[in-house]
């Protein structure tokens, strides 16, 4: 089941489509490439000649107890099988964290995207400075009501850094 999935990954729209993070990207790279080694080996293990001339060996040797004993035990031999459900587990369980980071990624992004077009919304609505008056700043900003009876009480009339940031 893993290699029919891992077969049918279009490795290089993966990595632009996802908007992975790099150490995910590399991770991901680095699992392809020890992936494609792996194929390689194994089809190269495959096309290797695989039988013995036990006969050969008989004629050659004078000890045919070595070569008997050699045929003995590859007659034998039978390969274990190999359980790879905790390794099949591990890869889920990245799975499962990649999905759900993924998911977490895709609801900060949507909850930022909601709070951009609320301040754009807010920005198209508000009037421009020039139709707003004295009494709806002060509903807006009551401390600038305070800020300018100080000021007026000091005798300032300017206010600091206006004239550098606006010009006079």
């Amino acid at each position: 089941m893993a290699s029919v999935r891992a077969a049918s990954i279009d490795w290089s729209k993966l990595t632009v489509t996802l908007g992975l993070k790099k150490e995910t990207i590399a991770a991901l790279q680095a699992f392809r490439k020890r992936n494609d080694e792996a194929k390689r080996v194994v089809a190269a293990l495959k096309q290797q000649k695989s039988d013995i001339d036990f006969e050969h060996y008989r004629r050659l040797l004078k000890n045919q107890a070595i070569v008997n004993e050699a045929e003995k035990v590859l007659t034998q031999f039978k390969p274990t099988k190999v359980d790879l459900g905790a390794q099949l587990k591990i890869v889920e369980n990245f799975e499962k964290k990649a999905m759900d980071y993924a998911r977490k990624t895709v609801s900060k992004v949507d909850a930022e995207l909601r709070d951009l077009q609320a301040t754009l919304t807010n920005m198209e609505q508000t009037r421009p400075f020039k139709d707003i008056s004295v009494d709806e700043l002060v509903k807006a900003k009551p401390e600038l009501n305070d800020i300018v009876e100080k000021m007026v009480k000091k005798g300032r009339w300017k206010v600091p850094g206006y004239e550098e940031k606006f010009g006079f």
